[in-house]
């Protein structure tokens, strides 16, 4: 019996045994076996403010790293409160898990009123989750922990909720489980890609749509496009896979109408691990004429709104790695007319900017014009990100955070230190409207005891910009978008931050290199010229 550990100390330590490093989350009494295994046992405890802020961070460093992010809550209000996060990362297809305390498991369903009772934890999240599941014995763990990690790896990544009443944390096992790696992701059938390069060589206008689902085939589809002469457009979750800055490459900006007019000129349309969802052009069906070439991990993606003429269920990767191969020795004739038309496009795109929008890309290029090109950039729902998915150009995969599917406000500042705190060997910047940041604005607490150097840009435009723009272009009056603002500088301060106000975009460069060096976070004001 000496060495016997608790359930709950023992599920850290498995934790552990899956590669986790770090845990995101607030204590509380019903998680107390969980904590014997924290700090001591491999797994390192970040204590955030609230648990939407536990869940956003584990979010930030899933987007980060393609890697599991953990969050740790209580049962009841823990659990409501992270579900929002869950229910990004469903949307964006991201390996978060979520683990819980629940009260004990003689109680669940019973409606006795015990402390943070929910009838049914599981039910809550099952809608938001690919798996959600509770542990009413000690030796359900492993099992459960393993079909977990099968769901957050072993396919299209989706949340998971695992929940463990308190009675089956306290139960003494010997602790000795093993992780189970999920089996491998499946490659593409060689006849099919065979087809699919056929189809691309016959192309004369040929497409190329990203999604995040392709970020493992940066090379591979950069090497793609050129041999082909295809014109790249990717999904925010997307950008970057293929350097935005790249000749080809018209970044994420399904959004724009200059764009959506181009997408009907394409022939043969290659999609790959992206949903084609209107999230992201915000029009109901795109003009997609082509044949399409679908590449998912997903079969149910293949034949949904955009039907494939060829549809190949593997991972992206390993697909993108055969059909370049392929195309090796094929250079289209068609690159250079591409090019240009990109080249036009942008042009196109830059003289139709608002003047809103004109404010945001001339930040935007000056924090560029300054930050490594490695940054990753967390950002909010917000105009200034909206703009940036199209007219900020990032050089790889994992740089651009926006939640254009759930479009959930307040993730960008915890995604940035869950981003910072998995990557820190990255430069990590904070983009958020003064809106959002007030949904989690206490976890610059947390980034403050964390120290990290960590610049947070806030957009401040008085109040809720795109739903005031909206009520005015449909004349409803303006109802709850115009509240009043703290004083962010000195609200930074009481949070152990730097900060201060910039007023001009040489303001903001200056404050955001000195930023990417200081020993604790820093919130640089920029306000929104009303005359535009």
């Amino acid at each position: 019996m000496s060495n016997q550990i608790t359930c709950g100390e023992a599920t850290m330590n498995l934790l552990a045994r899956y590669g986790v490093t770090t845990v995101f989350g607030i204590p509380g009494v019903h998680t107390l076996d969980f904590c014997r295994g924290l700090d001591n046992g491999g797994v390192r405890h970040v204590q955030t403010r609230n648990e939407q802020g536990a869940g956003f961070m584990a979010e930030g460093w899933a987007r980060a790293t393609g890697e599991v992010g953990v969050a740790l809550v209580i049962s009841g209000p823990g659990v409501t409160n992270a579900t929002t996060a869950l229910g990004q990362c469903y949307a964006d297809s991201l390996p978060m898990l979520l683990i819980s305390a629940e009260a004990a498991s003689n109680t669940i369903g019973k409606g006795w009123g015990v402390l943070h009772e929910v009838t049914e934890q599981k039910k809550v999240t099952e809608p938001l989750t690919g798996y959600s599941a509770t542990a009413y014995r000690a030796a359900d763990v492993p099992e459960i922990m393993a079909r977990a990690f099968a769901v957050l790896k072993g396919g299209r990544p989706r949340p998971v909720h695992i929940s463990i009443p308190i009675d089956v944390q306290a139960e003494m096992v010997d602790g000795d489980w093993r992780a189970l790696m999920p089996a491998d992701l499946p490659p593409a059938a060689e006849s099919q890609i065979a087809q699919a390069a056929a189809l691309l060589k016959s192309a004369k206008n040929p497409l190329i749509m990203t999604g995040g689902g392709a970020s493992g085939a940066c090379v591979e589809l950069t090497a793609i496009a050129e041999a082909t002469g295809a014109i790249v457009v990717a999904s925010t979750a997307g950008k970057g896979i293929v350097p935005d800055n790249h000749p080809l490459s018209l970044s994420a900006s399904t959004v724009r109408p200059e764009v959506q007019a181009l997408l009907g000129e394409a022939d043969v349309i290659l999609a790959v691990g992206t949903e084609l969802a209107e999230t992201d052009s915000f029009v109901e069906r795109m003009d997609l004429n082509g044949k399409i070439i679908r590449v998912d991990i997903d079969p149910s993606k293949i034949n949904d709104f955009y039907p494939a003429e060829i549809g190949i269920v593997a991972d992206a990767a390993l697909a993108m790695t055969v059909l370049a191969a392929e195309l090796a020795d094929h250079r289209s004739e068609n690159r250079a007319a591409a090019e240009a038309r990109v080249t036009a496009v942008r042009a196109e795109i830059a003289g139709n900017l608002t003047g809103s929008e004109r404010q945001h890309v001339a930040l935007l290029d000056g924090l560029r014009a300054v930050a490594p090109e490695n940054t990753i950039w967390s950002g909010d729902s917000c105009q200034l990100v909206y703009t940036g998915a199209f007219a900020m150009d990032v050089t790889g995969p994992r740089q651009w955070f926006y939640p254009a599917g759930y479009c959930a406000l307040g993730n960008a500042l915890p995604n940035g230190i869950g981003a910072k705190m998995a990557r820190p060997d990255r430069p990590v910047a904070v983009l958020a409207g003064d809106g959002g940041f007030m949904f989690t604005m206490p976890e610059l607490v947390t980034a403050a005891e964390e120290k990290l150097a960590l610049p947070i840009i806030i957009w401040e435009n008085g109040g809720l910009k795109q739903i005031q723009d909206d009520m005015d272009r449909v004349s409803c009056d303006r109802v709850g978008v115009e509240g009043i603002n703290p004083d962010f500088v000195m609200l930074a301060k009481a949070c152990h931050c730097h900060g201060l106000e910039v007023s001009t975009v040489e303001e903001a460069q200056g404050a955001f290199v000195a930023a990417l060096s200081a020993d604790r976070p820093t919130v640089i004001v920029f306000h929104e010229s009303p005359e535009g």
